[in-house]
């Protein structure tokens, strides 16, 4: 047998017309709504009402009505105060009620009070920001290298705090090129680089020096890449200075670095300004080492390439385009190298005919490891590996500095360097250089 009061069920329509607001301003399903208003609504109640008691909340989606109430077995004897009530309790409300009915009694809403509200209404504002936190994390998560679009919001000790909309980004001062500024208000393009769940919610980290943000650029502005037609093979940058990509196209009617460059350069142009007036150069991807080592340093003129193992290259250049093959402190040279995935050391024509037999015999040999006394433990093994993995930048660092020095002058360690040179060197193809050149496109 049921009891329930004579009070009609709370009309509801405003409620119902937040709640479809809610869901499609947060982007949070319904279903996942509606169950966080019946157990704010529950939990009022249960304040309401000052003890523990089973309560039930029934939402009508068409109607637009909300029902709460609570539910309670009849029996002799109470093992469970918040499901039973017994007997004699429950004929105090309906005396025709028998053992084993369930009294229904229901609650106006109205007469909650305040406080009991401001506890429903907390309980939703929490569970909807948990719910669009986790809807954000999981929605960026899959966005990683994806370009976006913002705002500038907030600038504080060189990062910035971008609006993307439905949340903020962050855009450290690490991942800046350096030469630009931003003020408040101004918009901004970067690439989702991070996302990160923290306890005050996700944290979109975006980045405008990474290497998946030029070739986001590319594929905007050139619609054979966009399309698949062209292919962005590898991409490496010295952000707010120079940067190198690399594609390919397995249809033969295209040009892929004609397609990148554009009519007159407009394309690449486009992205030259956005990203300051950063040089590009646009190389057609070759499995052929050594014309793609040609194309690499394009337009200085390779005399000879010579691969030593499988982790370095020995490049001779024309003594007058070496200082333009190494770069400004190395920098071309360093490009070179990541595009290569190959140590590269580079020599002038004049200065390689001038070595002796033995240091160009030496730079045809892969050096080997020297051998160490059978006894020594696995985990000095471990710390020498560890050392050389952390002593690779400063070498990288100190290559770079040598490269970037006059040749006239005497380096100290160049004694030991033009032992990695050749012994033979033939004539260039002029042909195949000139074919080179025309096919290398340096912005």
């Amino acid at each position: 047998m049921k009891r329930k009061s004579r009070n009609e069920a709370l009309k509801a329509i405003d409620i119902a017309a937040s709640i479809s607001a809610v869901t499609k301003e947060k982007s949070i399903s319904m279903d996942l709504v509606l169950e966080t208003l019946k157990d704010a609504l529950a939990t009022a109640a249960r304040k309401y009402l000052g003890e523990l008691i089973n309560v039930e909340v029934k939402v009508d989606r068409e109607k637009g009505t909300l029902e709460v109430y609570t539910r309670q077995t009849v029996v002799e004897q109470v093992e469970d105060p918040e499901t039973q009530i017994i007997l004699d309790d429950a004929r105090d409300i309906d005396e025709n009620i028998q053992i084993g009915d369930e009294l229904i009694q229901e609650l106006d809403i109205d007469q909650f009070g305040r406080m009991a509200i401001q506890t429903a209404k907390q309980v939703i504002l929490q569970r909807v920001r948990e719910a669009e936190r986790e809807k954000i994390f999981a929605d960026y998560s899959e966005r990683i290298g994806e370009l976006v679009t913002g705002t500038v919001q907030q600038i504080e000790k060189g990062n910035i705090l971008v609006n993307l909309g439905r949340t903020e980004a962050f855009l450290p001062y690490k991942e800046q090129i350096r030469k630009e500024h931003y003020r408040q208000g101004d918009n901004i393009r970067a690439c989702i680089y991070e996302v990160k769940n923290n306890l005050k919610g996700p944290q979109v980290i975006i980045s405008r020096t990474c290497p998946e943000f030029l070739a986001r650029l590319f594929e905007l502005e050139v619609p054979e890449i966009f399309d698949k037609t062209v292919k962005i093979i590898k991409v490496v940058r010295d952000p707010g200075h120079r940067s190198k990509i690399a594609v390919s196209t397995s249809d033969s009617r295209v040009d892929p670095v004609g397609a990148c460059v554009g009519m007159r350069g407009n394309r690449v142009q486009a992205i030259v300004r956005e990203l300051s007036n950063e040089r590009i150069d646009i190389i057609n991807w070759t499995d052929e080492l050594s014309l793609l080592v040609r194309r690499v340093f394009a337009p200085a003129e390779v005399k000879r390439v010579v691969p030593v193992g499988n982790s370095k290259i020995v490049v001779v250049i024309r003594e007058e385009d070496l200082a333009q093959a190494i770069g400004r402190e190395g920098q071309n040279i360093r490009l070179a190298s990541k595009m290569l995935d190959r140590e590269i050391d580079v020599f002038g024509d004049e200065e390689f005919a001038n070595m002796t037999d033995e240091q160009r015999t030496a730079a045809t040999t892969v050096q080997t490891e020297p051998l160490v006394h059978e006894e020594h433990d696995d985990e000095e093994e471990d710390d020498a590996h560890t050392y050389d993995e952390a002593m690779e930048p400063v070498q990288e660092e100190i290559r770079g500095e040598r490269f970037s020095q006059n040749n006239n002058e005497e380096d100290p360690t160049q004694s030991e360097i033009i032992n990695s040179v050749i012994d033979d060197m033939s004539e260039t193809d002029d042909d195949a250089e000139d074919a080179i050149k025309r096919s290398h496109n340096n912005v």
